[in-house]
């Protein structure tokens, strides 16, 4: 009987992004699909009873041993590492951030990206050190590697040498309780509830250099000339570097026209994709890309870059630009806007796009390996 040690700290977050939504949705369905001849210990920072994800944690609760060991900084090398010297698992899978100093023998760690290597720029330089040395520090001690898209693992590869063997690309899922609203009360609801006077494009994504919003804005602004009523909404918490958005906005005299509503309550996901007309995510680099798959899961037409992860998830289901060329973006954008048949086109292939990504096969191909590590 093996002991699998899963760092859950980052399901527990109380506004959940990418990495965050990451490890809830893959711990939801990976530890039901663990062996019962194995123990499965779920370590949390915070009781998990506390926060917005609790419910959907519920069924791995009942088949895992929770332990909450709370610290208040460096929780991971302090905290946790204390607690591998003193009851250590067989295997320890860390799934959104870095393995801790002490760990056991056979670990498995998620690499989501390395956007911070492929644009600097786009990120503080405490913050590239951080990520560099934590990834780089990930890809030297843990047995097996997890990448989100064959886009991240070959930057893996090219970034830090580690050999190909050694990395398993997994495809996240997305929520598939995302759906197309067409109920007109809950499109109005929403609308007014962020404030939107009108028709508008959305981008929803944390709000920082590396989503290339500068240039979504001044190709939103080309567009205004053909479509002088159009809106366009940033929905997200704010990132690092963010100062530049809204001074561009403000330069732009765009003001009442770019909405930046913050972070987005998931229940009002659903209703505020489907209502726009165009969902634009032009990021600069993506290690995977959940919006994409939310927008084709909620039919808007969706308008996404050339780059990095983002051709490779959004399959044939978007209009795909250059994303460091705004009149390109601006294109695009009057095409989605303007291309009846295209948009039918975009969003049927979607649907069917979406068949490729499930939380349950990805927790499927993640059991086997950790199965695979912990042995006989």
């Amino acid at each position: 009987m093996a002991v699998i040690g899963i760092d859950a700290s980052r399901a527990t977050s109380t506004a959940p992004t990418g990495t965050e939504a990451y490890s809830l949705h893959l711990l939801r369905a990976l530890v039901p699909l663990l062996s019962p001849e194995h123990v499965t210990r779920l370590y949390f920072r915070d009781p998990p009873e506390a926060t917005p994800g609790h419910s959907l944690l519920v069924d791995a609760l009942s088949r895992a041993e929770p332990r909450v060991i709370p610290f208040p900084r460096l929780w991971t090398h302090i905290r946790l590492s204390w607690e591998m010297v003193r009851h250590p698992p067989d295997v320890l899978f860390v799934p959104a951030h870095v393995l801790p100093l002490v760990r056991p023998r056979r670990s498995l760690v998620t690499v989501h990206d390395l956007g911070y290597r492929i644009f600097p720029a786009a990120h503080p330089a405490s913050q590239r050190r951080y990520l560099d040395l934590s990834t780089r520090w990930n890809v030297k001690v843990a047995s097996h590697i997890l990448a989100d898209s064959a886009a991240t693992r070959d930057a893996i590869v090219a970034h830090y040498g580690a050999p190909e063997e050694r990395i398993t690309v997994v495809h996240p899922g997305y929520d598939s309780d995302l759906h197309p609203v067409q109920d007109s009360q809950a499109l109005t609801a929403v609308r007014a509830h962020y404030r939107i006077p009108g028709d508008y494009v959305l981008f929803l994504g944390r709000i920082q250099p590396r989503k290339n919003l500068v240039r979504l804005i001044e190709a939103f602004a080309a567009t205004l000339a053909h479509h002088p009523t159009l809106n366009l909404v940033l929905g997200g918490p704010a990132g690092w570097l963010s100062d530049e958005i809204p001074a561009r906005i403000r330069a732009l005299g765009l003001s009442e026209r770019v909405l930046v509503p913050g972070y987005i309550d998931p229940a009002d996901k659903a209703a505020l994709i489907s209502g726009a007309l165009v969902f634009a995510y032009p990021s600069l680099y993506e290690g995977f890309g959940f919006p994409a798959l939310e927008a084709q899961a909620c039919g808007t037409p969706l308008l996404t870059s050339t780059t990095s992860s983002l051709p490779e998830v959004a399959g044939q289901g978007a209009l795909l630009v250059d994303p460091q060329d705004t009149a390109a973006l601006a294109q695009g954008l009057r095409r989605l806007l303007e291309d009846s048949e295209l948009r039918r086109r975009l969003v049927a292939c979607g649907y069917e796009n979406l068949a490729r990504f499930s939380w349950q096969r990805a927790a499927t191909q993640v059991r086997d390996i950790i199965d695979a590590l912990a042995g006989p």
